[in-house]
């Protein structure tokens, strides 16, 4: 392992640690333009972006990226500017992030499908006056209502017609007439075509990797209000290196460098943490074409990864079930896909091992928050085989530790379970403009997570569930993921989520919402039966509801949320 990692006999992952990889390995900190323009230089004429088949250069992508990082100091971007980006997946997210933060600026990542109170409460929090957005009625027309109503004051406007191949780029005008914005001309709205206009270079600006804010990445909301988390250049860049790191040690046991020939099929939306490193920055890093899709649709996912022979997929794990029950799978070709690391939410093992079979793949589990870039922990790609329901390894310069649910402050040893907490350079800065808030995550240089998990002797740790998630039934304790894990061995199960409800008696009860596999059956008798000898009686779910349909998040995560928030307005008299 090296002298550096003989150093830390204290950590017991050390001695699990993937051949060639050094925990204790140099993690540069550096400006998160850098992983651009390190690209650009080592595989300009290789493709760097495909968008619905039209293909960009990595030495083109790099000079567009110039060419708007002027247009936006032109336009009043400077050191510490807050920018909005409000787009699905296209090159114009791509090439307005790198702009931005080489224009000296901090990007602010907005979910297109968010409400518009949700909006307005980012744009406030977040203190931005410029948005970048598209010429489509379904962007633009909530931009448009934000510029009447909130403080920000002008938009840059992307038209979709400019990145589409031909002949789409001239039929798209014409066909989707109906879905394509007017957008005025005035001086609050400024097209991309006009950002890029100029000539010359950008102003170089001078940037602390460590203390410049690169993103303002907000929380999901689950609960309460969400938060800015400030991640640093240093945080994104490192996790990017850290990620990139535990991929090639894949590489090298194989005796393989598949560097700048690497195909990466980019569905999760880039606005989302896991996205925005486990895609965007990860295949810059490794110089891997990314072929972008502007959302999830199974048989458009299928289609690319099979005639564009896909080599690198990170997904959430409901695609990775969506296709195990594609009801066409075996006419698609995926022997291409060697490598997919799975995040967002648990990864069932028998998800993984079917996506395994139907592919050849390494297919791994990682974890993390938006906290921490997003990425701590991963299950080894190469030789150590995954610890069925671990979450992995601390990745190189990470730090877990599992301190009491009593006692914060206290570390326990291996096989005790307690609160995941996170050390490392990927670990946020702080909440935007919440001091408070930033003292409870942060504390001793410790991120609290929110997660209960045990680590075991061997470094691997476990996460049981969400310390919010958890369900106090007549006392004992009932974690919602060892429920669903059961729930999951059954054959007709597609999908399942459990929650704890209200109950008069139990204070909580365990209920379970199932979407059984097409052509398939089951009763809620039937699956009490199967769990019978695989829960307690105080974790039998009390209520089974099954349905056509569970909701999911913007990233294809299975939302709890969303069945709780059904369940309080049952209570308060609404319609679900």
């Amino acid at each position: 392992m090296g002298e550096a990692a003989r150093r830390l006999p204290d950590y017991p992952w050390i001695s699990s640690y993937p051949p060639g990889v050094d925990w204790a390995m140099p993690i540069p900190a550096l400006p998160l333009p850098a992983l651009l323009d390190e690209a650009v230089a080592r595989h300009g004429d290789n493709p760097c972006l495909n968008f619905l088949g039209k293909t960009t250069s990595y030495r083109e992508v790099g000079r567009l990226v110039e060419r708007a990082a002027r247009g936006f100091q032109a336009a009043g971007v400077g050191k510490g500017t807050r920018v909005g980006l409000f787009l699905p997946n296209t090159p114009y997210y791509v090439v307005c992030f790198f702009a931005i933060l080489k224009a000296g600026g901090t990007v602010v990542n907005f979910n297109p499908l968010y409400a518009e109170r949700e909006l307005a409460h980012q744009i406030e929090d977040s203190a931005i006056d410029l948005m970048v957005t598209l010429d489509l009625k379904l962007l633009y027309g909530k931009m448009e209502r934000m510029l009447a109503e909130t403080r920000l004051k002008r938009l840059v406007v992307c038209r979709m017609a400019d990145i589409l191949p031909f002949p789409k780029n001239w039929l798209f005008p014409i066909a989707k007439r109906a879905e394509i914005a007017k957008i005025p001309s005035d001086d609050r709205h400024l097209s991309f075509s006009s950002l890029i206009a100029g000539s010359g270079h950008a102003t170089r600006v001078s940037i602390d990797p460590t203390q410049d804010v690169a993103v303002l990445q907000y929380t999901g909301g689950t609960t309460g209000v969400p938060k800015g988390a400030m991640l640093t250049h240093a945080n994104l860049y490192a996790n990017t290196v850290q990620c990139a790191t535990w991929y090639e040690a894949k590489e090298r046991a194989q005796g393989q460098d598949h560097s700048g020939q690497e195909k990466l099929l980019g569905v999760l939306p880039l606005f989302h943490v896991f996205a925005m490193t486990a895609v965007m920055n990860f295949g810059l890093r490794l110089g891997a074409e990314i072929i972008l899709l502007p959302r999830f649709e199974l048989d458009q996912v299928m289609e690319t990864l099979a005639k564009e022979r896909i080599t690198l997929f990170p997904a959430v794990p409901t695609i990775y079930t969506a296709i195990n029950h594609h009801k066409r799978l075996a006419e698609y070709d995926l022997s291409s896909i060697r490598f997919c690391m799975s995040g967002g939410a648990p990864l069932p093992l028998e998800v993984k091992e079917a996506f395994e079979r139907t592919t050849g793949c390494t297919l791994v589990e990682g974890y993390g928050l938006s906290e921490s870039s997003p990425v701590a922990t991963c299950n080894p790609a190469v030789l150590h085989p995954a610890k069925k329901g671990s979450i992995g390894l601390p990745l190189p310069g990470t730090v877990i530790e599992i301190v009491s649910l009593e006692e914060p402050r206290r570390v326990l040893p291996p096989g005790e379970k307690g609160e995941v907490c996170i050390r490392g350079p990927q670990v946020m800065k702080g909440y935007w403009n919440k001091p408070s808030e930033t003292a409870q995550a942060l504390v001793d240089g410790r991120l609290h997570t929110g997660d209960v998990g045990i680590m075991d002797a061997d470094g691997y740790t476990t996460i049981v569930d969400r310390i919010k998630d958890m369900i106090l039934c007549s006392g004992f304790n009932v974690y919602p993921r060892n429920v669903e894990e059961a729930i999951y061995l059954h054959p007709a199960v597609a999908e399942c989520v459990v929650a704890g409800v209200p109950d008069d008696y139990r204070g909580q009860t365990v209920k379970a919402y199932v979407r059984v596999d097409d052509g398939k059956s089951l009763t809620a008798d039937e699956l009490i039966a199967f769990l019978k000898d695989k829960l307690s009686p105080i974790e039998m779910p009390k209520q089974v509801e099954f349905r056509g349909e569970l909701p999911k998040t913007m990233i294809g995560k299975l939302s709890r949320k969303a069945l709780l928030d059904e369940e309080e307005r049952k209570r308060a008299g609404g319609q679900a």
